[in-house]
């Protein structure tokens, strides 16, 4: 502390300080009891959770699907796709152990090839946010013999088993080795014995895991008799400790491999390991293994695994075919960018008729290189690549390749980024692309598309409007059958989506126009001015402003209407929006800056076009980089916003992970302006209005040492600000009884609390 510190600095210092702590009395007030009892039902009760279809899966070539029945008797159930005569398979009373009348719980399944045998995975354990480990356990149809795989290994331990090709043995997880189990003899052969410490072996370490969603770590190979799998070795990689205070006497810690911007990566490899056990073939990819990426690896036949390699910088994707015997590569495509290119989901194969035993001679990439993502037909051999998708416009993704009808299916919103819709195009590339999903059904539409091309589940729904599933016929879209209609859910929620929901554009200047959404109270009167929250996140990993069901965050909106807000949101330029390559990648070195400044001109802008809009009262929230984006807007753009709440924000860029932050930002040694120009930390001075901070101290994704650090600034700087942490919770703050509901109810009151309204709906 500086000497001569004034007696009110030091006041305004050790308010902080309380602050820093807790509430210490801050939010005195109570939620007023229609909004507590609307939140209560939203995050409590769950009575506005939308039914689904559930799991399902394919079978004879789209003919059939199987799914479970709903309620207590989960049988599992094949269906015809056109007329939905039933059949039962799996009955729930097969699936019960000896000794109890209790079936196994589902958390997932798949078949044998033949459908001889069913694969169950249940008693699960959460993995960090997205992985589970659990026990999996084998159903012989025929002999009703239910067998749990792993003997001898811990409870629920076992990941991401899988079915050899011929349905004989089954390939797993197990404490970071790859096993093999023979299902006639209970032979266990391990794959890969170095596993653990540093060393990984079929699944990935944090940042991948995270980042480019790999999970399910191993490939069968189409003839059974090799494993193509990730090795990731952390050796080097910094550590990150997480402290439990909790629960137990004395503390207890979470040491795992986390690397930061301009730190040291994993080394990551491919090899190839046959499936009897064996010496692995390691595959020989270019550079060092420490210096790129593999997000992706599939087999293309029995002979060649296919991967995607990319560079540090994440702006060139090379994809190479490497040979299963030698392990030798040769690259046939490389995408890349001046700002950054994206990993393919799947590498989709294109296998015409007449090729031997399928060969396939072409596949199908994504490539930003005209402006537009677009869809082109690559020789696997070398030659031109040919254009799918002719039209000025984004695809979303690819949703399925009809090798019959010479058609590739797409999802794609040309004109409309809010909305998703069916496409088709020709796989010989003539004519253009043509949109599938009827045009009298704006919205969002999904699709689960049968290997035969001939069938889909078609999901629908819009913002205000609950989903919908049905049984379609393609390519004509004729709907058969409706398998959810959320009827009653519609029923109950028709009261509260009203008025309905309002999307808008909004000229920020410069050409620029940003997509939006306005929610209005119940009881709107444009001859008043109404407060604002506006809901933010701004970031390149999504958007907001989207024409699909808004689910629990649509409603906690909307129930902060009937107290007299007007909700709105903004879709920045930087954010994943079909708008093209240039409206994505304007932000490569300045993400945080630009949001910022995009977010403050569009509420401006809608203020001075509706006069209802009041813009002396105007607050902003947000969740992870939400989080980061309201504090810029607090920080940056003082005398717009009254008021913010930050949940789980990244204070400084330079604190989260490598391979988020370097493929928008670069490297911190060689873009350190963009990172101190994007972290909100470095302009905390300018914070006026009242800032709600929330954290989970648990948080493995976005480390709560970012706030703490952000605590000490604000602290640094005479702020007054309040905090709220949650002891050992994660990112999405949701573990332990009542606490979503809570966090919930946290923000309500604290925008009631410090942002004048009228109440009245």
């Amino acid at each position: 502390m500086k000497a001569g510190l004034t007696r009110k600095a030091a006041a305004i210092t050790a308010a902080g300080i309380l602050a820093a702590v807790g509430f210490s009395g801050v939010l005195s007030a109570q939620l007023p009891d229609r909004l507590d009892d609307q939140l209560r039902a939203i995050f409590e009760r769950g009575e506005y959770t939308a039914e689904t279809v559930g799991q399902t899966a394919w079978l004879d070539d789209g003919r059939r699907y199987t799914a479970l029945t709903r309620g207590q008797q989960r049988d599992l159930v094949a269906y015809d796709t056109e007329t939905g005569r039933s059949e039962l398979l799996v009955a729930a009373k097969s699936l019960a152990l000896k000794g109890t009348d209790k079936p196994l719980p589902i958390a997932g399944y798949s078949w044998s090839p033949d459908r001889s045998r069913l694969l169950i995975f249940t008693n699960t354990r959460k993995v960090w946010r997205q992985n589970t480990r659990g026990d999996y356990y084998v159903l012989t149809r025929a002999s009703g013999a239910l067998k749990k795989l792993g003997a001898g290994a811990p409870e629920a331990s076992l990941m991401f088993a899988k079915f050899s090709p011929d349905g004989r043995r089954v390939a797993y997880v197990r404490a970071e080795n790859i096993y093999v189990e023979d299902l006639s003899t209970g032979r266990i052969t391990p794959l890969t014995k170095d596993g653990g410490g540093d060393v990984i072996n079929g699944t990935s370490d944090w940042v991948n895991e995270e980042e480019f969603s790999i999970r399910d770590g191993f490939r069968w190979s189409p003839d059974g008799r090799a494993i193509a799998y990730w090795q990731f070795n952390t050796s080097g990689v910094s550590r990150f400790t997480l402290i439990n205070d909790t629960d137990a006497l004395y503390p207890k810690t979470t040491v795992y491999p986390y690397p930061k911007p301009g730190t040291t990566n994993s080394a990551v490899r491919v090899g190839i390991v046959p499936s009897a056990g064996g010496a692995t073939t390691w595959v020989k990819t270019p550079g060092a293994p420490r210096d790129f990426y593999i997000p992706r690896i599939d087999w293309v036949d029995v002979g060649t695994l296919v991967l995607q390699h990319m560079n540090r910088l994440q702006n060139t994707n090379d994809v190479l075919l490497a040979d299963r015997a030698t392990g030798n590569v040769r690259r046939v495509l490389r995408d890349q960018s001046r700002a950054w290119v994206e990993e393919m989901d799947e590498v989709v194969w294109l296998r015409p008729k007449g090729t031997p035993a399928g060969r396939a001679t072409e596949f199908v990439w994504l490539s930003e290189k005209d402006g537009w993502r677009h869809a082109y037909a690559v020789p696997r051999d070398g030659g031109r690549e040919r254009l799918l998708t002719k039209f000025d416009g984004d695809v979303a993704a690819i949703d399925a390749v009809d090798t019959a009808g010479g058609r590739l299916y797409f999802t794609a919103s040309p004109g409309k980024s809010t909305e998703r819709y069916l496409h088709m195009a020709r796989l010989d590339g003539d004519g253009a692309s043509q949109r599938v999903t009827p045009q009298d059904q704006p919205g969002t539409h999904t699709y689960n598309i049968s290997p035969d091309g001939r069938w889909a589940m078609h999901t629908w729904s819009r913002f205000d409007v609950v989903p919908r599933t049905d049984i379609v016929s393609l390519p004509d879209h004729r709907s058969v059958r409706t398998l959810v209609d959320n009827a009653a859910l519609a029923k109950k929620i028709a009261a509260i989506v009203s008025p309905p929901v309002e999307f808008l554009k909004v000229d920020v200047g410069g050409g620029v126009t940003l997509d939006g959404y306005m929610l209005k109270p119940r009881r709107f009167d444009a001859s008043r001015k109404h407060p604002v929250l506006v809901h933010v996140y701004g970031e390149p990993a999504g958007t907001t402003v989207n024409d699909r069901w808004g689910s629990s965050g649509m409603l906690f909106h909307r129930a902060l209407t009937d107290e007299g807000f007007i909700v709105v949101s903004f879709d920045n330029r930087g954010t994943p929006a079909l708008k093209g390559a240039d409206w994505r990648k304007v932000v490569y070195g300045a993400v945080g800056e630009l949001s910022a400044k995009e977010q403050a001109a569009a509420i401006r802008a809608l203020g001075a076009e509706r006069p209802y809009v009041d813009l002396s009262r105007v607050a902003v929230w947000g969740w992870s980089g939400g989080g980061s984006n309201t504090l810029n807007a607090m920080f940056r753009y003082p005398d717009v916003y009254k008021a913010g709440i930050s949940v789980a924000p990244v204070p400084d860029q330079r604190l989260y992970d490598t391979i988020y932050q370097e493929r928008y930002m670069g490297l911190p040694d060689q873009n350190a302006k963009g990172y101190l120009a994007g972290s909100p930390i470095n302009f905390a001075e300018g914070l006026k209005g009242r800032l709600l901070v929330v954290h989970g101290s648990g948080d493995d994704n976005v480390h709560y040492q970012g706030t703490e650090r952000l605590i000490n600034r604000l602290v640094a700087l005479g702020k007054t600000f309040d905090v709220m942490v949650y002891p050992n919770r994660t990112h999405g703050i949701s573990e332990g009884s009542g606490t979503l509901l809570h966090v919930y109810r946290l923000v309500a009151r604290y925008l009631l609390e410090h942002v004048p309204h009228d109440g009245q709906p």
